[in-house]
C-alpha cells in the first residue's frame, strides 16, 4: 500500500514527530538498552501508534499476480512513491507496461499522476481502466496550464483508455478483474481481483450506515467470502452521524459489512486526515473490540499502513 489517507494528504508534522519521540523516551526510562537486540526488543514492545505510522499519502495500492504482473489502483499522492519504485523495473528503461485502474476521480485519487515518473518515460505503455467513458478528459483537465506546467499528453509514454462495463470482467492470464458501484457522492467503484481461487477487493470511498442493511445484503453476490477486503473506515460512529452523506463509513459499519459478507480479513483504510496516528490506531483497537460483540464473527481485522504488504 502506497497511500492510506482520505480526502487530503496528512504528512507527519514536527510537533507530532516530537510527541512520538518524547513518548518513546518516556517509556525507555529505567531500561538498559546496551545492545542491538535489547534496542530491538524494546522497539517491538512499543504500542503500535509509536512503532508505526499509518502514513500521510492519499490513496494508491498495487496488486501483483502470481506471474509478477503489477496492477495499480488509483494514483493519489502515494502514486509518486510507487512510481519511484517502478523506476527500478523495465518502466525505468522505457520498456515497461502498466495497468492502472481508477475507483473514481476525486483529487485524492488522481493527484499523484502528474508526479508519477513512469508516465514521462518514452517507450512505456500505460493502460488506463475505469467505468468512466470520459476518464481521459478528466485527467487532461487536472494538468491544464493553469494548474500544472506539463499537460497530460505532453508526457512521453504511450497511453490507452478502456471503459470497463458491468458484467464484463477483464482477464489477464489467470487474473480476473471485476468491479461494483459504491455509494459515494459522484460515484466510486470497488475492484475485485481473483486468481487461482483467491480473491481481493479494494473498496475505498464508500458510505454505509445502519439504514443500508438491505443494500449491504444485496451486494453479497460480489463481496461474499473474499479473502482480503480493504474498505473505507474513515470515521468514528459519532462522526459518521455528523457527516452523513459525505461518502465515507464508520469503523463499526465497516466491520458489520465485512461480517455480513463473510469476509476473512478486513483492512481499514482511507484514514481521516485530521486524526493523528494515536487516534487512527485507537480506531483500529475499537474496531477489533466491536468485532468481538458481533455474533458469529470470525473476521480478522487489520489497519492499512503505508508500506504494508499482504499475501493471499
Amino acid at each position: 500500500m502506497y497511500g492510506t489517507r482520505g480526502s487530503i494528504s496528512a504528512p507527519l508534522r514536527n510537533s507530532q514527530y516530537r510527541e512520538k519521540i518524547m513518548n518513546i523516551l518516556q517509556l525507555s526510562k529505567g531500561k538498559i538498552l546496551s545492545s542491538d537486540s535489547e534496542i530491538n526488543d524494546f522497539f517491538n514492545s512499543l504500542p503500535d501508534h509509536l512503532k508505526f505510522t499509518a502514513g500521510g499519502d492519499t490513496t494508491c495500492i498495487s496488486v501483483t499476480s502470481s506471474t509478477g504482473k503489477v496492477f495499480m489502483v488509483d494514483c493519489g499522492t502515494g502514486g509518486r512513491v510507487m512510481g519511484d519504485e517502478l523506476m527500478a523495473t523495465d518502466l525505468g528503461k522505457g520498456k515497461g507496461e502498466l495497468e492502472l485502474f481508477f475507483t473514481h476521480t476525486h483529487w485524492d485519487h488522481i493527484q499523484g499522476l502528474p508526479f508519477f515518473k513512469p508516465v514521462y518515460i518514452p517507450g512505456n505503455k500505460v493502460n488506463f481502466y475505469s467505468p468512466y467513458p470520459d476518464l481521459e478528459d478528466r485527467l487532461i483537465k487536472q494538468q491544464v496550464k493553469e494548474f500544472f506546467p506539463m499537460p497530460f499528453h505532453g508526457t512521453a509514454s504511450t497511453k490507452s483508455f478502456t471503459t470497463i462495463k458491468r458484467g464484463e470482467p477483464i482477464q489477464f492470464g489467470d487474473m480476473t478483474i471485476d468491479f461494483y458501484p459504491l455509494k459515494h457522492p459522484g460515484g466510486s467503484y470497488a475492484y475485485k481481483f481473483t486468481e487461482n481461487g483467491k480473491s481481493f477487493i479494494f473498496a475505498t470511498d464508500a458510505e454505509f450506515t445502519g439504514d443500508d442493511m438491505d443494500l449491504i445484503k444485496s451486494m453479497s453476490g460480489f463481496f461474499n467470502g473474499v479473502d482480503i477486503m480493504v474498505l473505507d473506515a474513515q470515521y468514528t460512529l459519532d462522526e459518521s452521524f455528523a457527516k452523513f452523506d459525505w461518502g465515507h463509513t464508520s469503523y463499526t459499519m465497516a466491520v458489520n459489512c465485512a461480517v455480513n459478507w463473510n469476509i476473512k480479513n478486513l483492512v481499514l483504510t482511507h484514514h481521516e486526515p485530521a486524526y493523528n496516528d494515536e487516534k487512527v490506531f485507537d480506531i483500529y483497537e475499537e474496531a477489533k473490540m466491536h468485532n468481538e460483540y458481533v455474533p458469529n464473527s470470525t473476521l480478522n481485522i487489520l489497519l492499512a499502513r503505508e508500506g504494508m504488504e499482504l499475501e493471499i
